[in-house]
């Protein structure tokens, strides 16, 4: 089967790769010249463990190609994954033009049968809109169906995420494109994944809800973990305990400096949009928002607090994307937190193990290290922002004789407290007892 996936960013570039390896003909098509010319030489724009691996093997193989004629890609293609950008606007809501243009452009080539698949997280209403374009464009003899079919792609492991998917969801109302669908998924079904067909509208809000209760949980901990600083309560344990309810489980019980990121923070924000379009508040998504923004600011207090005052003081960061095994900067919690620090008179010295060169133009103001010892160089505190595996095992007494002050402000628990309270540091966490001596001079 031939598949066109228009939009070669991070969705549609393991979705093409993904679906290559699943046997099919894949082109992926974008209007950005660079990029593809990157892909075209074998370089991968964005940083995704094993997808470089995947895309060599399915391009060498003949099964994955990349175009800039979109075009062509829609004539020999069954079905067209449009897996463009949404950005968000300033009031929440989600931008539609780059999925406007791929339906008018579907619609002037709507010669023979086609599936038009949103694999982009789009607003309810967006599979109307669609059909609508392909309508009005393709005239009456138009033959299309449109599909949703959202990702649940999570950086760092989006791979194995696509090949090993917790469910599968296929939104629509013609048999002919389900029937595709289900054909171009045929390993997943083989495999026992569990699929659910709906209508466009269902498998819209499936995208929204989905992710928007994750986000509910994340600030759910955090909250629960300051309640346990004030308390003496040990959030790790609370959250354990709660895990084990098999109606809660323990996925997304995380402490830490607030949920960034592509998805989270821009589907809550769209959803709550959506309701507000229907003269109604999602409170709880408000809710998990703003808890989440206060969290954020809340790790520069606590940064503060452990240094006994930030003028004068160098801090050391280590890890600036949004989460581990990634470069996505969008919505890290690393940006406000080292804004907040050189705000309040500190210096900075970050490391990162891959977003780096992203984060040059984002904080220019800042120094750059080369690992994380010579960014503990010097310090009167290293701060743990983004859970690196490299940043786990990190050699304490190497750590003790670089820094200026043996202070360490954990901002994802990767440590436990008797080690480092041994090792001769003061330790602050999220949610637990401070270990060592205060931190201040």
């Amino acid at each position: 089967m031939n598949i066109c996936v228009v939009g070669s960013g991070y969705v549609g570039l393991v979705t093409g790769a993904c679906l290559a390896d699943f046997g099919m003909n894949v082109t992926c098509v974008d209007k950005d010249e660079g990029k593809i010319a990157r892909l075209l030489d074998g370089e991968i724009p964005i940083y995704e463990p094993g997808l470089e691996v995947l895309v060599a093997k399915n391009r060498s193989r003949g099964r994955l190609h990349f175009s800039t004629d979109v075009g062509a890609g829609i004539d020999e293609a069954l079905a067209i994954f449009i897996a463009v950008g949404t950005p968000p606007r300033e009031d929440g809501s989600s931008d539609l033009t780059f999925v406007r243009q791929v339906a008018e452009a579907v619609a002037s080539r709507l010669t023979s049968f086609k599936v038009v698949v949103t694999k982009s997280t789009v607003p309810i209403g967006t599979g109307q809109m669609i059909e609508k374009i392909l309508r009005d464009g393709g005239g009456d003899s138009a033959d299309f169906a449109v599909v949703s079919n959202p990702e649940f792609l999570r950086e760092g492991s989006a791979i194995d995420d696509f090949l090993n998917p917790d469910r599968l969801v296929i939104g629509s109302r013609d048999e002919r494109a389900i029937s595709v669908m289900l054909d171009i998924y045929s390993p997943l079904r083989t495999a026992d994944v569990p699929f659910v067909v709906t209508n466009v509208e269902t498998a819209e809000m499936i995208k929204y809800a989905s992710n928007s209760f994750l986000a509910t949980k994340i600030s759910f901990i955090n909250e629960v973990a300051e309640l346990c600083e004030r308390l003496g309560a040990d959030v790790e344990v609370v959250a354990r305990g709660m895990g084990l309810d098999k109606r809660i489980g323990p996925q997304f019980l995380h402490p830490g400096p607030g949920f960034g990121g592509s998805c989270f923070p821009k589907d809550a924000r769209a959803l709550a949009h959506i309701a507000r379009e229907q003269e109604m508040r999602f409170e709880i998504v408000e809710t998990v928002m703003a808890v989440n923004e206060r969290i954020k600011l809340r790790m520069i207090d606590k940064i503060e607090a452990a240094t006994g005052g930030l003028p004068g003081r160098k801090i050391g960061v280590l890890g600036l994307s949004f989460k581990a095994e990634t470069d996505d900067m969008r919505e890290s919690a690393a940006i406000p937190i080292i804004q907040g620090l050189l705000q309040r008179g500190a210096s900075v010295r970050a490391y990162d193990p891959a977003a780096m060169d992203t984060c040059r133009d984002l904080l220019p103001q800042i120094d750059y290290a080369a690992d994380a010892y010579d960014c503990a160089n010097g310090a009167d505190v290293l701060v743990i922002v983004t859970e690196w595996n490299e940043f786990r095992k990190l050699e304490l007494r190497r750590l003790s004789a670089l820094m200026r002050r043996k202070v360490i402000v954990d901002l994802r628990n990767l440590y436990e407290l008797e080690k480092l309270g041994e090792a001769g540091f003061a330790y602050h966490s999220i949610g637990r007892r401070p270990v060592g001596a205060g931190g201040t001079s």
